[in-house]
């Protein structure tokens, strides 16, 4: 059993480990005694199943914003960033803001916490990263420009098969 400087006992197993998400970052230090390991809620799906759920909600909250020419890419097993890729297009920079501004609160009430965003001052390329989905939102002069779907649709290369 562990023994504080002041001579005290820490019991472990009246204490638990609690973490909690303030502001974005992880806070680690908050102990509580008894049935604390309530406050973390337990997944009853799988992180294959959360993927998908958190990929149909992106599609219907992309759909029901409009936005145009919606690609997915199944990205998982090709990177360590997330299961699925979508790359969609925006009329014109307030369209593009809308779509990210629409899908960030959807993705907020259904209960898949606030993801990160990149680009939402210019409205030119916005890029939300859910942790299994990441959502490229596009002018449709930027997105033909750097065309990342050519780059993530590219074929595999096995082994044995470079020169």
């Amino acid at each position: 059993m562990p023994t504080f400087t002041d001579g005290s006992n820490y019991d472990l197993e009246s204490h638990v480990l609690v973490l909690f998400i303030w502001k974005g970052k992880t806070l680690t230090t908050a102990h509580a005694k008894g049935y604390a390991i309530s406050a973390i809620p337990r997944r009853t799906e799988s992180s294959d199943e959360a993927a998908v759920r958190a990929l149909q909600l992106v599609l219907e909250s992309l759909e029901d914003s409009k936005a145009e020419d919606i690609v997915t890419i199944d990205i998982a097993g090709k990177s360590a960033l997330g299961d699925f890729m979508v790359v969609v297009s925006g009329r014109s920079n307030r369209h593009v803001m809308a779509i990210a501004d629409h899908l960030t609160t959807d993705l907020k009430d259904e209960g898949f916490g606030t993801p990160r965003v990149e680009g939402l001052e210019g409205g030119d390329w916005v890029l939300i990263d859910t942790g299994d989905v990441i959502i490229h939102i596009f002018r449709p002069e930027i997105r033909e420009f750097y065309n990342i779907e050519k780059m993530w649709a590219a074929p595999e290369i096995e082994d044995g098969t470079l020169h």
